[in-house]
């Protein structure tokens, strides 16, 4: 048995597509469908059922994917260790976000003092969170960045970040030069909000149930630019959070008087994987980015 066998198996198993699997790993499907007929021999048990040129994974198959993902991921976490006895500018991070916005500053500022560590960053969509603690499992980020909590077994969690919740009007909206408002005044406006699903859609409706407001939402969107063109083009108002070092909005954003309205943001990693010396300082870093940021 191999360990291409393995990486090869893994791809196939994923993608249950041999010729997907032979088009991602970059070999002929020929190749591909030999190295995995070898695999099968060594085994003495068949991994996929097969019908005509359709391929599924079976119970034998899914058995031995399990073992094959801990023993790369050991594989890959040892590699890392060696690599960090070579120093850390030879380190990589693999993160994985909903709020890449969030992140550009403060991954900019580590490049700065760490120009040769290589990122591989994946913008997660909100409504794909649930898939994050996989990625974690799997070994395939370090690290999540995201406003919504994980609340997963054997993940840990470090607040990182806390933005205070405004609610964001148009320039000529009736209460535009206002500092602040209750809820209440808005109750009867038009709402943008994000989709059913989106994470921060549940965060909205605690507060406005709170409140005690049934909104009236004209447009369902799922990224916070989109939210920002609908709120300045005058299609309704939206929660927006904000932190002191955030850049100006191009419309008039209210403080709500109603009760505190916050949303935290956390980096999270499984606990019992080896993290980088690249990843830990990155870690270090990001906290004490933010926490230097809030206190502007």
């Amino acid at each position: 048995m191999e360990l291409l066998q393995l990486v090869y198996f893994q791809k196939v198993a994923k993608l249950e597509h041999m010729t997907n699997a032979a088009k991602e790993l970059r070999i002929a499907q020929p190749a591909l469908s030999k190295t995995i007929a070898r695999l099968e021999e060594d085994l003495g048990v068949p991994l996929f059922d097969r019908h005509h040129r359709q391929i599924k994974l079976n119970a034998m198959g899914k058995a031995f994917l399990s073992k094959v993902e801990t023993a790369l991921t050991a594989l890959e976490e040892g590699r890392r260790e060696v690599a960090d006895l070579a120093g850390l500018e030879r380190g990589s991070i693999h993160l994985a976000t909903t709020t890449l916005h969030r992140l550009s500053k403060p991954i900019g500022a580590f490049r700065e003092m760490y120009p040769d560590v290589h990122f591989r960053i994946t913008q997660v969509s909100p409504v794909d969170l649930p898939k994050m603690p996989q990625l974690l499992d799997q070994g395939e980020i370090d690290f999540c960045f995201t406003a919504a909590s994980l609340d997963t077994d054997g993940i840990q969690e470090e607040p990182v970040l806390t933005a205070e919740v405004y609610l964001a009007v148009p320039a000529h909206h009736r209460l535009a030069d206002r500092q602040s408002l209750f809820l209440r005044e808005v109750a009867e406006d038009s709402f943008v909000e994000y989709k059913v699903g989106h994470p921060l859609r549940k965060t909205n409706a605690d507060i406005l149930q709170k409140a005690g407001i049934r909104p009236n939402i004209v447009c369902e969107i799922e990224e916070p630019a989109a939210l920002t063109s609908l709120v300045q083009a005058g299609l309704g108002v939206a929660f927006v959070p904000r932190c002191s070092s955030d850049e100006p909005l191009p419309f008039p954003v209210l403080k709500i008087d109603d009760f505190p309205c916050e949303r935290s943001y956390s980096i999270a990693w499984k606990e019992k994987r080896y993290l980088s010396l690249a990843a830990r300082t990155f870690q270090e870093i990001l906290v004490a980015y933010f926490a230097k940021s809030a206190s502007y």
